[in-house]
Formats: C-alpha cells, sequence, structure tokens
C-alpha cells in the first residue's frame, strides 16, 4: 500500500514538473535580481514575467494557475516595495498591477463559455460584468483614462476569477486542496512576516511608509507600525487573513497551529476592527453550516488558538496597541474614526440618492467635511461609480448569486465548501460598510470564495445525482 502511495506520488510529481519549474524559475530569477541589487530591472521584467507564467500554467496546469494567482496578491505588493526601495524611489505603475492582470488571463474562461453561460446560471455573472463595463465607459469619459482602466481590472478581474472556479466545477476537488493549501501557507508565511514586519520595521517598510505618507499606517519604527504584512495596507491584509484564518479550522495538519500563532498575532496587529468584524461574523455563519462532530472539533481548536495567541497578545510590546484599539469598540463617541465614517455617511447619501448615472470607474467618494477616506464605503462607492441602475443590475447578479451559493448549505460533510460560503458573505456584508469591497483584493475575497463555493454545490449536486443512478 505504501509503495502504491509513494509511485503515485511520483507520477503525480513528474506529471507536475513543468508547473514547479516554471514557479521556482520565476521566483528564483526574482530572488537572484534583490540580492544583486538589481531590482530596478524588475520594474516591466515582474509584470511581464508573471504574465507569461500565468499563461502557461492556465493553458498547461489550471490548479497551478489558481494558486500561483493567489500568491501574487499575497506577495506582489512586497515585491512592488523592495523594487521601490532598490530603485530609491517611488517607480511607475500601480502597487498591485501585476496581480490584476494575472488574475485577468482568465477572462479567456468566459470568451470560451459565453454562449453556453447565456442561461440563469451565467446570468447574474453577465449582469455584474455588463454593469462594470457600463461604469468603465463613463468612467473612461469623466475620469482619467489610466485611473478608469485600473479601476476596470480591478473590479471585473475578480469576476472572471470568480466565473473560472464555478464553471470548473468538475475539478472542485483539485481545486479546493490547492486552496487550502495555498492559504495555509500564505497565512504562515504573511502572519510571520507581519509580526516581524511589527517588531523590526525592515527598510523596505520605512520607505514606503515615509514616501508616501501614510500617517494611519503608523510611525516608520519597530513597534509604530500597523501591520500589513506582505500586502499594500492594513484594511486588505486583514481581508485576506479572514480567509486565511478561517480556513485553518478545516485543515488537519500539525502546521496549522503554527500558523495560527503567527497569523492570529499578525491580524491583531493591523488594528483594523472591520477585519476583526469580518471575521467574527464569517465564523458565526460558518459555526452551524457544519456537522456537529465539526462543531466541536471547531471549539477545541479555537481553544488552542486562544492559548496559543492570548499570551502574546497580553505581553508587551503587544498588548497595550491591541487592548486600545478593542476598547474603541466599548465607547463609539468617543472613537474619531467611527465618527468621521458616520459623518460621511450622512453628508454623502443626500447626493448618491440622486446619482442616477454615476461618475464610472476611477472615482472616489466625494470629499466631506467630516473628512471620509475615498474608499471608506463600499456601497456609497458603488453607487457613484456605477450609478442606480447600472448598481442595482449589480447587486441583484450578486445577490442572485449568493443566493444560489446558499442552497448548497445543507450540504454539512464539506467543511471546506461551508467555510468557503461563509467567507464570502460575511466578507461581502461586513467590507460593504467600511472598504471597496467590488474591486481588488477585496473583492478577490469574495469572489474568489463565492466562485468556489458554487463550485462545491455543483460538485455535490453530481455526486448525489451520480449515487442514484447506480442505485
Amino acid at each position: 500500500m505504501v509503495l502504491l502511495t509513494l509511485g503515485q506520488l511520483k507520477k503525480d510529481f513528474q506529471q507536475t514538473k513543468p508547473a514547479w519549474n516554471a514557479i521556482l524559475g520565476f521566483s528564483i530569477f526574482l530572488a537572484l535580481c534583490f540580492l544583486v541589487g538589481a531590482g530596478r530591472i524588475l520594474v516591466p521584467l515582474f509584470p511581464l514575467g508573471a504574465i507569461a507564467v500565468g499563461v502557461y500554467l492556465y493553458r498547461r496546469y489550471p490548479v497551478f494557475y489558481v494558486g500561483f494567482t493567489w500568491w501574487l496578491w499575497f506577495l506582489g505588493p512586497l515585491i512592488r516595495r523592495l523594487i521601490d526601495y532598490q530603485s530609491g524611489h517611488y517607480t511607475y505603475g500601480p502597487w498591485i498591477l501585476t496581480p490584476k492582470l494575472v488574475t485577468l488571463i482568465c477572462a479567456a474562461t468566459f470568451v470560451r463559455y459565453l454562449p453556453r453561460c447565456l442561461n440563469q446560471h451565467g446570468l447574474p455573472f453577465i449582469l455584474c460584468i455588463v454593469s462594470v463595463c457600463y461604469g468603465f465607459a463613463i468612467g473612461a469619459i469623466q475620469n482619467p483614462l489610466n485611473v478608469a482602466v485600473l479601476d476596470f481590472f480591478g473590479w471585473i478581474g475578480p469576476i472572471f476569477f470568480s466565473f473560472h472556479l464555478y464553471v470548473h466545477w468538475r475539478e472542485y476537488p483539485n481545486y479546493r486542496q490547492s486552496i487550502q493549501q495555498t492559504f495555509l501557507w500564505g497565512v504562515l508565511v504573511m502572519g510571520g512576516y507581519g509580526v516581524w514586519q511589527y517588531l523590526t520595521a525592515p527598510a523596505w517598510d520605512k520607505f514606503w511608509l515615509t514616501t508616501e505618507v501614510h500617517t494611519t499606517y503608523g510611525v516608520a519604527e519597530p513597534l509604530g507600525i500597523r501591520v500589513w504584512s506582505t500586502m499594500m495596507i492594513p484594511q486588505t491584509f486583514g481581508a485576506v487573513m479572514i480567509a486565511g484564518l478561517l480556513l485553518l479550522f478545516v485543515h488537519k495538519g500539525v502546521l496549522r497551529f503554527l500558523a495560527a500563532a503567527f497569523g492570529y498575532l499578525s491580524f491583531l496587529l493591523t488594528i483594523a476592527r472591520a477585519a476583526w468584524l469580518g471575521w467574527f461574523v464569517t465564523l458565526l455563519i460558518f459555526l452551524p453550516s457544519i456537522k456537529l462532530r465539526l462543531q466541536v472539533r471547531l471549539v477545541v481548536s479555537i481553544l488552542a488558538v486562544v492559548m496559543l495567541v492570548l499570551p502574546l497578545a497580553t505581553v508587551e510590546p503587544f498588548s497595550s496597541v491591541i487592548g486600545d484599539r478593542f476598547q474603541s469598540f466599548s465607547d463609539p463617541t468617543e472613537d474619531v474614526s467611527y465618527q468621521a465614517r458616520l459623518g460621511g455617511l450622512s453628508e454623502l447619501i443626500g447626493a448618491a440618492l440622486v446619482e442616477f448615472l454615476g461618475r464610472g470607474l476611477g472615482t472616489q467618494l466625494p470629499p466631506t467635511a467630516s473628512r471620509i477616506g475615498p474608499y471608506d464605503n463600499g456601497l456609497l462607492l458603488i453607487i457613484f461609480s456605477l450609478g442606480w441602475f447600472a448598481a442595482i443590475a449589480y447587486l441583484t447578479g450578486i445577490g442572485l448569486l449568493f443566493t444560489r451559493l446558499l442552497q448548497g448549505s445543507n450540504e454539512r460533510s464539506d467543511a471546506f465548501a461551508s467555510a468557503a460560503r461563509a467567507i464570502a458573505l460575511g466578507s461581502f456584508l461586513v467590507q460593504l460598510g467600511f472598504n471597496p469591497v467590488t474591486m481588488n483584493s477585496f473583492a478577490m475575497v469574495v469572489w474568489g470564495f463565492l466562485g468556489i463555493g458554487m463550485a462545491a454545490n455543483n460538485y455535490a449536486f453530481y455526486q448525489r445525482t451520480a449515487s442514484l443512478k447506480r442505485v
């Protein structure tokens, strides 16, 4: 039996060896460039190389393509910071252009399956895509074209990614395994780097923080940074970690405890309350959707995580910064950030009610006396960007998809599927009021797990139908 297993593993490795060679070769090339201080040449070579590897994996090894895409969202901003640090200045282009471009490769899936998705199953995706295209058309007229294009990539790429996962539901077990392993190692790597970032303030992170003057993300010194780890800002890091930390509960390996220790500590050090609230909501959605046996295991896992993280979070240099932020939940009237968001919402709601045609992609929330941030409310951003007509179409499309996603909630044997549903729904509901949930990393979490969750539903239905036919 052992010989058969080893033989199968060897066969699988031989079959996927070219994919590993492409990924490792690209990674080694990046590492060598940084080691010799030649990061500047990566300004064009990093996106071009990533696209080349992404296209190769998409065509030959689609499961690897999904994992590679997620890793680019995890590590792409850190690579960009290293490039800028070695270049000595802020190089041209947006921070997450490379992940966006690699995600857009799976637009080919939508084009290929378009004739077959012109039915009730594909209509919600089409509604969302058409709405985003409308927003881009308006934005290209009213806003700077380069800004509209980049926002378009950030809005539509995650939808294509979700559709790609959904239509390949027959490969769901392979995608499930790939995503689980990707997020396990992702939480470990990002969590470990996040703790190190907080304690040491690496030079490239200090360079970025001082160059961009992001005062809300802390100060450029050890113990002064609001952790964003390998990603771009604390909020996007927190949104991705919600998914990774919840998936640790359905993983059975011992490594998950080490990942949880670093992951939860860095997650707390983001000081991102919307992310903390999002984790709690996804956990509440997830818990009743699994079998009693799995619920007991989940409770045991939570207790183990508390035992690992609580001693670290209650001692300096971590306790003061985390404790102060938690105290803000008890008295929101003293919370400046909360009051600014609430005041900005009340000031903008009147303008949003008459925004019928929209201002197009590339727009930001209008400035207010309360100084609400340009992306501090996802729902308002949808309305101002798309206008009411396209916003209703977009929200109808995603609402239909969530309805279809929840139709599989009675299938409790697949804990990963239950986690995917909880991540997609919880992230969307919570982030909608705080962050631009329809674009970039926020959208990747929502749309990515929406797509794999619906693929799980289709696969479970197929399995039940096949079993009945055999009977």
